[in-house]
C-alpha cells in the first residue's frame, strides 16, 4: 500500500490575559468539516499553548519527532538538503489547525513561507503575539479561517500540514478534500492522528486523560479516531497517494517521543497530490 515505511522560557499568561476567548460566528462557522463542540473545547484551553507544563505539554514533547518526519519526507520529496539549517527555503506551507503556532514557528525557522490557520480566534491572537518575539517567526501569516475558505480563495501551497486535527473535525472526508484542493499538483500533504485501536484508547484516553492527567478529560473521543487504512482510503479518494507512514513511541524514562514503525496508536502520514 505504501511505497516505503519510515524506519525507525514558556510564554507568559500575562501577555494574553486581556483577550477574551471569543469565537465569532463568521462565515467559517458553516464549513462542512467544522465541529463546534471541538472548537469550543480548544478555545477554553487557548491560553495554555505556550505553557510547557500545561495541557499541550504532550504536543511540545512530540514536536521534535514530528519535525523529524516532516523534514525527512519533505526534503526527499522536494529534493532539499535535510542537513541544511533552512531546507524549506522557497517553499510555501500551510499549517491547518495551527493552534498557538508550536509547529508553524519551527517550520518558518527552517525556511518555509508559512501560513497558519485556525478557527479559534484566540489561538490566532496568541500565535501572533508569540511569533512577534522572534524576527524569523514574525514572518508567519496567521489567519482565523478554515481550509474550506482558503480553497474558495484559490490559494495553493507546496505542502499542506494538518497534525492532530482530523480526529476533531465532523467530516473527515470533506476535510481531506479541502486539504487536497489547497495542495499544488505533485505537492505534499502531511497528516497525523490517532488510530482507533484499543491500545490507543488505553494510552490516549484512559492513561493520558484520566490517570496521568496530561490532557483535560474529554479531549479525545475514541469513536472519532481514524485507522491508517481508513485514512489512506479517504486521502486516495481526495486524490492524495500516501507514500510513507510512521508511528510515535513515548519513552516514560526520558519523557521523549521517537519515530517508530508501530502505527498502532499515534501515527503520521506523508502523501502526494495527484494530477
Amino acid at each position: 500500500m505504501f511505497s516505503r515505511m519510515f524506519a525507525r522560557t514558556s510564554f507568559k499568561h500575562a501577555v494574553v490575559e486581556g483577550f477574551q476567548p471569543l469565537i465569532h460566528h463568521r462565515r467559517y462557522a458553516t464549513a462542512a468539516s467544522l465541529n463546534q463542540t471541538e472548537v469550543a473545547k480548544f478555545a477554553a484551553m487557548a491560553d495554555s499553548w505556550w505553557d510547557m507544563e500545561g495541557p499541550f505539554k504532550p504536543l511540545h514533547a512530540m514536536n521534535p519527532a514530528r519535525l523529524t518526519f516532516i523534514r525527512s519526507t519533505l526534503c526527499r520529496h522536494f529534493g532539499k538538503d535535510p542537513f541544511s539549517a533552512r531546507p524549506f527555503e522557497g517553499l510555501k506551507f500551510v499549517d491547518v489547525g495551527c493552534g498557538g503556532g508550536i509547529l508553524s514557528e519551527p517550520l518558518a525557522r527552517m525556511g518555509a513561507s508559512v501560513t497558519g490557520i485556525d478557527v479559534v480566534e484566540k489561538n490566532i491572537t496568541i500565535a501572533r503575539l508569540h511569533a512577534d518575539l522572534d524576527p524569523v517567526a514574525s514572518s508567519i501569516e496567521y489567519r482565523c479561517t478554515t481550509a474550506e475558505n482558503l480553497v474558495e480563495e484559490q490559494i495553493k501551497f507546496d505542502a499542506v500540514i494538518a497534525l492532530e486535527v482530523i480526529e476533531h473535525v465532523s467530516a473527515p472526508a470533506e476535510f481531506c478534500k479541502s486539504l487536497s484542493a489547497l495542495t499544488v499538483s505533485n505537492g505534499a500533504t502531511v497528516i497525523s492522528t490517532v488510530n482507533r485501536s484499543m491500545r490507543a484508547y488505553a494510552s490516549t484516553i484512559v492513561a493520558a486523560e484520566y490517570i496521568l492527567q496530561w490532557l483535560p478529560k474529554g479531549t479525545h473521543q475514541w469513536s472519532s479516531f481514524i485507522t491508517p487504512e481508513e485514512l489512506v482510503l479517504t486521502l486516495q479518494r481526495a486524490s492524495i497517494s500516501v507514500e510513507e507512514m510512521a508511528g510515535f513511541d513515548f519513552d516514560p524514562l526520558t519523557g521523549q517521543w521517537s519515530i517508530t514503525d508501530d502505527i498502532g496508536v499515534q501515527y503520521i502520514a506523508f502523501g502526494i497530490r495527484n494530477g
